[in-house]
Formats: structure tokens, C-alpha cells, sequence
């Protein structure tokens, strides 16, 4: 297979910023309901309730663009799963992912110690310890599913112990079942495993919400998405556009479908976002044109991993406030968009100044002798 050099894709920038919008503002409505506020004199509850209650369906949509996008990397890189460069993606996994975990960890760890409010451990067989390590061993979900909830700042990191699990044995897979006929059907499986992996642990909430395998099913989509993509190549106009009407009429009838869509197909409504994830990314072009006006949210998909692990800190800092100045009841519409602004500006901080530079310097030092070993 002929290597092949993509550019940046402005759809997948939205995607993905669309994606941690909708996280960032789930966890302020957990605690700002916005329903209950003047807001609803205004809008339907329906479509209120639907902004903020779908943060955890907005990581299963960003588990997909994940795999779409390591999968193309890989394939622009090494040109077939079957032979990827193992060493260089590892490094490259390592100085994107632990800078700025390592740093999250040490600050999380220093506010438990300062007894900052919203950052102790205060339930049974949680520990400092026991959540670092997990946190560090990509197992915090199952930390949490065996010790209960964790502090806000810690829960987050959930998503990212399925992904890096995940990616552990993604290079593997590819070298292994890469070189047969297995691979392809291996990853549908894992796609239409999602609903029963989810119904079978249904008795436990925690680990129903944060299990591997269903996260890993919606990655696994992302991955025959990119295959799709590298071998078909970009669809044409036409196929575009109808794709992502099918993708955004599917998100939007998950969202805002006020839970009837659940009691009709139950877990199945994960299939069909997952499904809308790949019509999405699919959809989005190669290069090309940004729509107008949404360049902030393309920044912020830019920045999304530093605001995902950060945004916490903001959430729990402007609903102290909001609480504190009474603003929380029906003028609590007032603090999403400060939520937002504050939260990309953090992550967009945390991405110049630390995480960027921080897996520049990395790679300069993993991918060196890498190369020259490659090259023996």
C-alpha cells in the first residue's frame, strides 16, 4: 500500500471540539443544572436537558475520531496496521499522554493534601496512593468501579485508562492479525460487542459507564473508519454532505431524544452513535475550507486532551462561586459561557506552555534512537 501524506482536518478539529464542549458542559451541569434555570423560560427542556447530560456520550464520540486518528497517523507513517514502526508509536504515545498526566496527578495530589474542598479522599479504600497508581497504570476505572466515585479531577481520568489500554495493544494487533484476514472482522466484532459488554454489567454503575470494552469497541470504530478512508479514499462531495446529515441527524435524535430512544433499543443507542461518529468523521474532509465561525471550537478540539484533564479545576472553581454569590438557581444560565471561555484558555495554556514543548523535547530524544536502531 502506497504511503499517503493527510493533512490537518478542519472537520476533525470540530469534531473533537464539539466533543469536549459538550464534556465541559455536562460537568457543570451535573452541578448547575441548566433546566432549572430562567434558561428554561426560554428554551425547551428538552433541548436543555439534552446539552448537558450527554458529556458521557460525547466521550464515546470522541473515542471514535481517537482511533480514526491514530489509525490514519500510523497509516500515513508506516503506509499498512501490518507494518507498524511499534517503538516510534510508543514513544510518541508516551511524550503526548504523560506530561501532562504526570503534572495533573502531582496537582491533584497537592490539593488533596491542602484539604481543598472537592479534591480529598473521603470515601472507604480510597488512598492518595491507590488512585495515583491506578491513575499511572491506566486502571483508575477499575479503581473506581471496585472503590466508588473519586473526586471530580480524578474521574475524569477514566476515559484515558480505556484508550492507552487500548493503544498498549493496538501495535500488536496490527503486527499480528494485520498480516491476515482477521483483523478487519476482529474490530467489527469488537463494534457490536459494545451493547451486550454493556448490558452484562449493567448491576454495577460505575464499571457499566467505564468498562474497557465498550470504550474500546467505540475506538475500534474509529480504526475501520480510517481503513476506509486510506483505502477508499476521500468521497465525493455528494457522499460527504449525505453522510454527515446522517451522522448529525443521528447525534442530534441521541441527544435530544429526552430517553424514549433508550427504552426502545436500550444499549443499542450506543451502536447507533458510534455509527454517527463514523459518518462524521468520514464526512470531513481532507484539508480544505473550516466553516465560518467556528474556528474557536476547532481551537478548542486542538487543545481537547489538555482541556479534558483540566476543566475540572474550572467547573468546581465557578460553581463555588455561583453558590457562594447565590447565582446558581436561576441565574446559573450566566456561568456555561465563562465555564467554556476559561476552560479552553486553560487547556490552550496548558498545551503551549507545558505539554507541546513537552512532547517536542521527547520525541526529539524517544524517536532519535529509534530511528537509528531502524536503521541498523
Amino acid at each position: 500500500m502506497s504511503q499517503q501524506v493527510l493533512p490537518r482536518s478542519p472537520g476533525i478539529d470540530l469534531l473533537r471540539g464539539f466533543s469536549i464542549l459538550l464534556v465541559v458542559v455536562h460537568h457543570l451541569g451535573l452541578r448547575i443544572p441548566l433546566h432549572k434555570t430562567d434558561a428554561a423560560q426560554v428554551l425547551p427542556v428538552f433541548l436543555l436537558k439534552g446539552l448537558i447530560y450527554n458529556g458521557y456520550e460525547a466521550v464515546f464520540l470522541f473515542f471514535v475520531v481517537s482511533g480514526f486518528l491514530i489509525t490514519r497517523h500510523v497509516l500515513e507513517r508506516d503506509g499498512a496496521l501490518a507494518a507498524v514502526a511499534w517503538r516510534s508509536f510508543y514513544a510518541r504515545r508516551v511524550a503526548r499522554i504523560v506530561p501532562c498526566l504526570l503534572a495533573l496527578v502531582a496537582v491533584l495530589l497537592c490539593c488533596h493534601a491542602l484539604g481543598v474542598p472537592n479534591y480529598v479522599f473521603d470515601k472507604p479504600g480510597q488512598t492518595p496512593l491507590g488512585a495515583t497508581l491506578s491513575a499511572l497504570t491506566f486502571t483508575l476505572n477499575v479503581y473506581e468501579g471496585n472503590n466508588g466515585w473519586l473526586p471530580g479531577g480524578w474521574d475524569v481520568l477514566w476515559s484515558l485508562s480505556v484508550e492507552e489500554v487500548f493503544y498498549l495493544a493496538f501495535p500488536w494487533v496490527c503486527l499480528t492479525l494485520g498480516r491476515t484476514r482477521w483483523l478487519v472482522p476482529a474490530l467489527v466484532l469488537l463494534v457490536l460487542s459494545v451493547p451486550f459488554t454493556r448490558a452484562a454489567i449493567a448491576d454495577n454503575e460505575i464499571w457499566s459507564e467505564k468498562a474497557y470494552l465498550p470504550g474500546m469497541g467505540a475506538i475500534a470504530a474509529g480504526v475501520l473508519a480510517a481503513l476506509v478512508r486510506f483505502r477508499s479514499g476521500v468521497p465525493g462531495v455528494l457522499a460527504r454532505r449525505l453522510m454527515a446529515v446522517a451522522g448529525v441527524a443521528s447525534l442530534a435524535l441521541i441527544m435530544f431524544s429526552g430517553g424514549w430512544l433508550w427504552h426502545a433499543i436500550h444499549e443499542g443507542y450506543l451502536l447507533m452513535l458510534i455509527g454517527a461518529g463514523m459518518l462524521l468523521v468520514l464526512a470531513s474532509p481532507e484539508g480544505g475550507q473550516a466553516m465560518r465561525g467556528t474556528g474557536w471550537l476547532r481551537a478548542m478540539g486542538r487543545a481537547s486532551y489538555e482541556v479534558y484533564l483540566t476543566h475540572m479545576f474550572v467547573v468546581f472553581s465557578l460553581v463555588g462561586v455561583a453558590r457562594l454569590t447565590g447565582t446558581d438557581k436561576a441565574w446559573g444560565w450566566l456561568w456555561y459561557a465563562p465555564a467554556v471561555l476559561i476552560a479552553w484558555a486553560l487547556g490552550y495554556g496548558v498545551a503551549t506552555y507545558l505539554s507541546e514543548p513537552a512532547n517536542r523535547w521527547l520525541r526529539r530524544r524517544l524517536l532519535r534512537p529509534v530511528s537509528a536502531a531502524a536503521t541498523a
